[in-house]
């Protein structure tokens, strides 16, 4: 053997022993546990042989509390780059097998670099979560870490697309992170996030909970709204990574993704005139609205099981991805809240930062009235949608089914907050509210003094509705550009986005605005 390749071999034998992280009783252990080992999630994720690995050999330099004998390959993290369906992508995933994926100084590094290079690159970066948190032994730079983390997290936002995934614990200050990125998925019964845990909630408080009550998948993203994606497995969860990156593109200077249409533009929707009931008391379910007009299969549900009164998610028309913001009549008569005001107006936030249109549907009987909205704050959560859609610059494509009542018919982007085109169906009512609760207002005193108070009342009804409650008065006005057939709504759809796709809009200068948070 010559001797450049003695030290090759040499070298492969080191390299090797890096493939097993904390070794094969730890690998073990992860799969006892019902968790993959991060190199075979990563085998998963990525296209076949295209991922590359960097800063494979880092380790870490604490001499704290015996570390110093404590060697620790790869330092608990796993940092590199590769494709998934053949796009670019930069990745760091914990390694639950060395230090429990804890934190340190060496750990943050390898991820502050990738984080680096993704910004630098316009590449969408992923993380993989799963981490017992800070370590300990490293005190003051595994905050310091952390911090570097939470700061790139933060000036990424609205450049690069950032999609966390929590495949295990995810607790303390590593939270942050995930939080300030624009995606998260949740495995159930896997993954875990909180800031404190069940043990510092009974020191602290007293209180008794489980980590699946506190702070498990479902509860994070059925109550908290803090998770995107409830998944069933860590196959589900990486599959779920792939589908999303299908409808964003790379970076807020790359062009939106489109696919070859599996759909003809000129399909008539027959079956919206059967889907949506006229009487404006009767619910319906929007998502069969959306699924029948959207490409065939196309439609993507953002966290489908928080705010359930507004739906949002993404969805191709003519292969050209867009972004949908619905009302749901199926919940809450479609009213908007606290909850369904922040999930859309984040959602419309992230679409106008990489310039993917916005398509909205419309039929809102206003915002939810009672206390527990008032005292909660529903007038500067509901400015929040105002905020996101009147800031938004890319095409904006508004739809009234049916009700569009008072404020909230602005927050579901009328004319006044610049929707580029606002069509009707010739059911749809724009007005401050509805004609019963109108004419009890306008018209008490001739009602109590009728004759017939019952017949008095329904009269002025019908001839409220006549003035204002129909599509032809808000078209009189200009306030609307078109009045639609229900069954064309995907040929107009399509139409419109083609016609608003050059769409320019510059906004007056600023540092930036203060968006009621």
């Amino acid at each position: 053997m010559s001797e450049m390749r003695a030290v090759v071999e040499s070298f492969r034998k080191i390299n090797q022993q890096y493939d097993l992280g904390g070794g094969q009783k730890k690998i073990d252990k992860q799969h006892e546990a019902g968790k993959l080992f991060v190199r075979e999630r990563l085998e998963l994720l990525f296209d076949p042989g295209t991922f590359v690995e960097i800063d494979r050999f880092v380790e870490h330099r604490c001499v704290n509390f015996g570390m110093e004998k404590q060697q620790g390959l790869g330092d608990g993290v796993i940092t590199g780059y590769g494709k998934i369906e053949g796009r670019m992508v930069y990745i760091y995933a914990d390694d639950f097998t060395v230090f429990g994926g804890s934190l340190g100084e060496m750990h943050s590094n390898k991820i502050c670099k990738v984080l680096d290079l993704a910004l630098e690159t316009g590449t969408p970066i992923i993380s993989l979560h799963d981490s017992g948190g800070g370590r300990i032994q490293e005190g003051v730079d595994a905050k310091h870490g952390y911090g570097e983390i939470f700061y790139r997290n933060s000036i990424m936002s609205g450049v690069v697309p950032q999609i966390s995934a929590i495949m295990g614990p995810c607790a303390g200050g590593a939270v942050y992170s995930p939080a300030l990125t624009d995606f998260i998925i949740m495995i159930d019964q896997l993954s875990h996030m909180f800031v404190t845990g069940p043990n510092v909630c009974k020191e602290a408080l007293n209180e008794d909970v489980t980590e699946e009550d506190l702070g498990g998948a479902r509860i994070q993203n059925s109550v908290s709204g803090v998770a995107h994606f409830l998944v069933s497995d860590e196959q589900e969860c990486l599959n779920s990574i792939r589908a999303l990156l299908r409808y964003i593109p790379s970076s807020n200077v790359a062009p939106v993704p489109k696919y070859e249409a599996n759909d003809s533009p000129d399909r008539i929707v027959d079956e919206l005139l059967d889907i949506v009931p006229v009487n404006t008391n009767m619910g319906y379910d929007m998502k069969r609205v959306i699924e029948s007009i959207f490409d065939g299969g196309s439609f993507l549900e953002v966290q489908p099981l928080f705010a359930r009164n507004i739906v949002v998610g993404f969805a191709r028309l003519d292969g050209t991805s867009v972004c949908v913001i619905a009302s749901q009549p199926r919940y809450m008569a479609g009213c908007i809240d606290i909850d369904a005001s922040d999930k859309a107006a984040r959602f419309i936030r992230f679409c106008d930062a990489f310039n993917i249109p916005i398509i909205s549907l419309v039929d809102v009987p206003g915002y939810l009235p009672g206390i527990t909205q008032e005292q909660g704050g529903i007038i500067r959560h509901g400015a929040k949608l105002l905020y996101a859609y009147s800031e938004a610059t890319v095409p904006k494509i508004t739809m009234v089914l049916r009700k569009a009542y008072g404020g909230a018919q602005n927050a579901m982007c009328s004319k006044e907050l610049r929707a580029d085109q606002l069509l009707l169906w010739p059911t749809a009512e724009i007005a401050v509210m509805g004609a019963e609760g109108a004419v009890k207002i306008v018209f008490r005193k001739e009602i109590m003094a009728s004759d017939n108070p019952e017949q008095t009342r329904q009269e002025k009804i019908d001839e409220y509705r006549e003035r204002f409650s129909t599509p032809m008065a808000a078209a009189r006005r200009g306030y609307a550009d078109r009045i639609i057939e229900p069954q064309n709504s995907r040929i107009e759809l399509i139409q419109a986005l083609e016609a608003t796709k050059t769409k320019n809009k510059k906004l007056p200068w600023k540092k930036h605005g203060n968006i009621p948070l």
